[in-house]
Formats: structure tokens, C-alpha cells, sequence
């Protein structure tokens, strides 16, 4: 079993996981400190649900109701996320079939394409966070900074941080699967022919047909002068 293959597998279940945990998360934006300094008070709005605290440590959470009524981008980047974490566990399963050291998925230039397969998988799960995050967080940032926009503000959440993250090491992933493509064809085979083994008998055949030769091709040898006498 390789070592990229190896490194692959980690980085893109290990971005998967962080997908998971983005995309459930109710920290995609959070109230600005400058008013949560007044008042004492923070609002925490995720996917799927609005999550509201007070410096005595309770917290009261209302999830979306319906969905008509959510804001367009929030509906995207619910679609994205969904894509993204779909398309990670896949590609963690097409990543274990594509592993030299496992028992399934046929030869190994079957397991090569497998691997390149989850390789383009893992990376689509990347982008489709990486656009998710991004759209979201565009969202945030240019209501901060507008100054006609009179509601509330709000400031970049963690499952921001964590979903870019995700999506990095789901991409990094994917790039090191598709090049493990190479090392495969690169690594030569070596070809060994079986010959049979020589059995005894014929080698002493061989031994004395070949005493027998040297005694008829030097027949002066074999008599003496006192023969002729």
C-alpha cells in the first residue's frame, strides 16, 4: 500500500468529517461583538436553525419552519452542502475500494481507476463547499459593509472556518488520489518463467552422453601399444 494513497485517504475523510460538521453546525454567522457587548446578548444563525444566547450560558434555538421563507443564498448553500457532504461519503467509499491493501475491487489497474474516480469525487465535494462557504459568507460581508443596510449585522462564523478547511483537505485529497494513477503505471512488474525442474535422472543421461562423446572423439586414447603386439 502506498503512502499517497495512505495521505490521500486521510486528508479526504478527514475533510469529509469537518463537511459534516459545517453543514450541521448553527455557527455560519454570529452577532457583531460591539452589540453583544450592550446588550449582553448573541445571535447565532445557521442552515437550519436561529440559536439566540445571553451571558448567563442559556441558549434558545427556532429552527426554519419552512422553507419558502428562507432567503434565497441560504437555500444555495443548503443545496451545495448537501452536494458536498453526498459526494465525500461517497468518495470515501469509492477511496477504501481503491486501496491496494483491501480485498475488493478487483485488479490492480481496476483499483487505479477506482482511486482516480474518488480522487474526482473528493474534489467536487470540495468545490461545492468551497462555493457553499464562500457565497455565504459574500452575503455577510457586504451587508457589513454597507452602510444603508440598517437590520442587524453580523460577522463570519466558525462553520465558515470549518467548512473552507474541509473543502481544502477534500481537494488536496482528491489531487493526491488522481496523480496515484501514475505511480501505478510507473512501477514496473517483474516477469518470472518457470522453466521446470531437471530431474536427476536425466542429468546423469546427460552427463554420461557426454563421457560417451569424449571417449569415441579420442579413440587413440583408449588403446595402448601393446594391444597391436
Amino acid at each position: 500500500m502506498s503512502r499517497a494513497q495512505i495521505s490521500a485517504l486521510v486528508f479526504g475523510v478527514g475533510g469529509f468529517g469537518a463537511l459534516v460538521a459545517a453543514t450541521a453546525s448553527n455557527e455560519w454567522k454570529v452577532t457583531t461583538r460591539a452589540s453583544s457587548v450592550i446588550t449582553a446578548t448573541w445571535v447565532y444563525q445557521g442552515l437550519w436553525m436561529n440559536c439566540a444566547g445571553n451571558a448567563l450560558g442559556s441558549f434558545h434555538c427556532r429552527p426554519h419552519f419552512t422553507i419558502f421563507k428562507v432567503e434565497g443564498y441560504i437555500q444555495a448553500c443548503r443545496g451545495l452542502m448537501i452536494a458536498a457532504v453526498s459526494l465525500g461519503f461517497f468518495g470515501s467509499i469509492f477511496a477504501l475500494i481503491g486501496m491496494k491493501c483491501t480485498k475488493v475491487g478487483g485488479s490492480d489497474k481496476a483499483k487505479a481507476k477506482i482511486a482516480c474516480l474518488a480522487g474526482i469525487v473528493f474534489i467536487l465535494s470540495g468545490l461545492c463547499s468551497m462555493t457553499g462557504c464562500s457565497l455565504y459568507a459574500n452575503k455577510i460581508t457586504t451587508e457589513f459593509f454597507d452602510p444603508l443596510f440598517v437590520e442587524q449585522k453580523y460577522e463570519l462564523g466558525a462553520a465558515l472556518f470549518i467548512g473552507w478547511a474541509g473543502a481544502s483537505l477534500c481537494i488536496i485529497g482528491g489531487v493526491i488520489f488522481c496523480f496515484s494513477i501514475s505511480d501505478n503505471n510507473k512501477a514496473p512488474r517483474m516477469g518470472y518463467t518457470y522453466n521446470g525442474a531437471t530431474s536427476v535422472m536425466s542429468s546423469r543421461t546427460k552427463y554420461h552422453g557426454r563421457e560417451g562423446d569424449f571417449k569415441t572423439s579420442n579413440p587413440s586414447k583408449q588403446f595402448d601399444k601393446n594391444a597391436y603386439v
